[in-house]
Parts: C-alpha cells; structure tokens; sequence
C-alpha cells in the first residue's frame, strides 16, 4: 500500500485526497491553518463524496511524521510551489512529487532547481495539468494516431470559465483579494488558474507531432484596483517550432464556461470538450467522408482526476516516465507560455522562447 502526504487541505487536495483512498493507499492531509483541515473534515469532503473517510488522517505542519512517503502532493498557492517543492526533494526523495497547476508565478524564479534536483535524487515530478490524462484526451490521442484528420493545419483552445465557481467551492473567501488568484504575480488570474487550456494545446501539437511553441504574442485585459492585479482576459497566438500556429483564450469571466479545442486537420477536425454536456465530456471528428461522429463520454466531477492518480499509479510500478504528460518538463513548456504572455502584453511585443536557455526567466526573449 502507497503512503501519500498532501500538502494544502483546500478543493484540489480534497479532490486528490479521494482519489488516492478510492486506490486503497494511505492518505494524510497537512495544513498551516487548522481551520483548513477542520473545513474538510466537516465541510468540503463530506459534501462532495457523501461523509467523512476516517482513513484520511489530518495533522498540523507542526506535528508531521518523520516517515517516507511514497508520493507528495503540493495543492498549495502557486506562488508556494517551489520552495515547498525543493525542500521536499532535498529531504525526502518521495518516487512521485505531484504539484497542482500552475507550477509557480510567472517570474519562473527558482523552478530549474527543481529540474535539477529532479535528475540528482530519482523522483518523478510533474505538474497537475490532469485534462491531458482523462478519457476525451486518451481517444482524442487514439483518433491522431490514426491520421483520421490527416495533417495539422492549426489548433485552437479555450478554458473560459468565470471564477464564480472557485469561490463557491471556496465560500470561506469573499473574492479574488482574499487568494493568489487576484494577483498574477502569484500566479493567479486567468493565464495560470485556467492554464489547462495552453497545457492542453501543447499536449496536442506534441501528439499530431507540430512540437513545442516557441512564439508568443498575447494581449491581456488587466484588473488593476490597487489592490488585486490580475488579468481577467488572456488571447494568446502562438507558433511552433515546427510552424504551426493557433490561439489559446483563457478567461474568469465567461458564463455559462467554455472549455474546448479544436484541431484543424487537412482532411478533417477534432473537437474536445469538456463538461459538453451535464455529466459528459465530448469529442467530435470527422474525417473529410460521410457524417461527424460525436462520442459522448460519461463522468463525474471525482472522474477528472481519476486519470491522473491511474497515472501516478503507472509511474510508481515502473511506468514511462519520459513520455508522461504530466512531467515536470510538459508543466514548465506551459509556465514558459504563460511567462512570455505577461511579458509580450508588457512590452506590446512578440516573444521568443529558447529552449537552450534552460528553464529560467532567460529563456524569454523579445522577437
């Protein structure tokens, strides 16, 4: 049986904590504020899967084991990852250090360390990007394999969704000021909270084989009250370094959500949705004959992060860790993105990223 530590006891912790106990494996919760660990033994676990699990054990920072875990997983604010991140690597080589999206602010400061300590101590690191992994990618992958919609021409994805969401499944905060997510330094705002959408179309140019992108232009419509700072809209182009180009739209403001792509093919498309419908994923396709098939795919809401601890659980009995597309270097492909996107609406320019450069602030550069 797996031994797993989740730091921060907020939704995404909750989220994985269940999927772990539905592996049998033994769970612990830690967080810096007890209210935080009374809330989901009270509140948001119980509501979301029918009562309290009592195999979970919840403890203070103050007051954790000095034991080895199999694997850890960081669900705290992003502009926290790094540190948490490093000091865990550095002390206890867990086989799988799971850090939820997006990895860290968009200064990238410190991240090539954990690259580093990644390659010195053996663990697999990756980075929450759990849409990649669920059953609409995993046919979407299948339908590519197969040259169904011939060549890429372009790609388009969204993840447009007001916050309103978050904040309901958080009602302990009264807007974004109370959280990172009012302040993109942090790592919040609508380029990293819903960074799902320029993670997933890297994920698909990397399966119809258009590689990684290495151009960004993006313009972003900022909140800035003197209090949060945030951007509440980010359009971004972006090129490969194969050629192809599309467009990513994220959003907080868009009701009812859109979270979709679409992959342009020379003999036909694909499009991935999620929530297509209530209690459905969706995909549709065609291939340049006959009619567009559509494919229903039932889930829950416990559904979308299945995939990602099915993956885990891949990882730990001696999976491909290479090809993961969750790894750490797929999540700092997408920091790179979000990095340049702030910088690109900043300076009014396009932005190159160079790869050479490692994963540092360095590796952005002005076109």
């Amino acid at each position: 049986m797996h031994k797993v530590i989740i730091y921060g006891a907020g939704s995404i912790g909750n989220h994985l904590a269940h999927a772990c106990r539905n592996k049998g494996w033994d769970v612990l919760m830690t967080d810096l504020d007890p209210k935080a660990l009374q809330r989901t033994r009270e509140d948001i676990y119980p509501s979301r899967y029918g009562k309290w699990d009592p195999g979970i054990q919840l403890r203070g920072m103050d007051a954790l084991p000095n034991e080895h875990f199999d694997v850890v997983i960081i669900g705290t604010p992003p502009d926290t990852h790094v540190s948490l991140a490093i000091q865990v690597l550095e002390n206890s080589s867990p086989e799988v250090l799971l850090i939820e999206k997006p990895l860290c602010n968009p200064s990238l400061e410190g991240v090539q360390k954990i690259v580093d300590l990644q390659k010195a101590t053996g663990s697999f690191v990756a980075v929450g990007y759990n849409h990649t992994l669920t059953e609409n990618s995993r046919r979407s992958a299948r339908i590519f394999a197969n040259n169904t919609i011939g060549d890429p021409i372009t790609i388009s994805a969204r993840f447009r969704e007001h916050w309103g969401g978050i904040f309901g499944a958080h009602p302990w905060l009264s807007g974004p000021r109370d959280t990172y997510l009012g302040f993109f330094e942090r790592g919040g705002g609508a380029s990293g909270e819903h960074s799902h959408a320029i993670n997933i179309w890297q994920h698909f140019a990397r399966l119809v084989g258009a590689g990684r992108i290495v151009e960004v232009s993006a313009t972003m419509d900022m909140v800035d009250d003197g209090v949060v700072k945030y951007d509440r809209i980010c359009l971004i182009n972006v090129k490969t370094e194969f050629g192809l180009v599309g467009d990513i739209v994220q959003d907080v403001v868009t009701e009812p959500a859109q979270k979709a792509a679409r992959i342009q093919g020379t003999k036909g498309f694909l499009e991935w949705f999620v929530n297509y419908k209530s209690g459905h994923d969706a995909l549709r396709y065609w291939d340049g004959k006959g009619e567009v098939r559509q494919e229903l795919i039932k889930k829950t809401r416990p559904d979308d992060f299945k995939g990602e601890i099915d993956h885990v659980e891949q990882i730990l009995n001696g999976g491909d860790r290479a090809g993961s597309p969750i790894s750490i270097e797929r999540g700092l492909e997408t920091m790179l993105v979000i990095a340049a996107a702030h910088l690109s609406c900043r300076n009014k320019r396009a932005m190159r990223i160079n790869f050479d450069r490692g994963y540092t602030p360095e590796a952005v550069e002005l076109l």
